[in-house]
């Protein structure tokens, strides 16, 4: 069962993007991560049993500002 997750997060700079990304990637199950959005804000996150609250923490830990947006199921 693949997940899309999406993960809206307030980055500062190019910097604060791509460790956002380096995090996303880190985590178990992932399949693809990607930048989307008009401002780039949102981190979206293919894969199977991937843990949403728990990339949603670490970002928030480590980059700042990110809110939970979308759990969704991909057929």
């Amino acid at each position: 069962m693949l997940q899309k997750i999406v993960i809206r997060v307030k980055h500062k700079c190019q910097k604060c993007q791509s460790k956002s990304l380096m995090i996303a990637a880190m985590s178990t199950g992932v399949n693809s991560v990607a930048l989307q959005g008009e401002k780039k804000d949102e981190v979206v996150i293919i894969g199977e049993q991937v843990d949403a609250a728990g990339i949603t923490t670490l970002l928030r830990k480590k980059v700042g500002h990110a809110s939970l947006v979308l759990v969704d199921e991909i057929k």
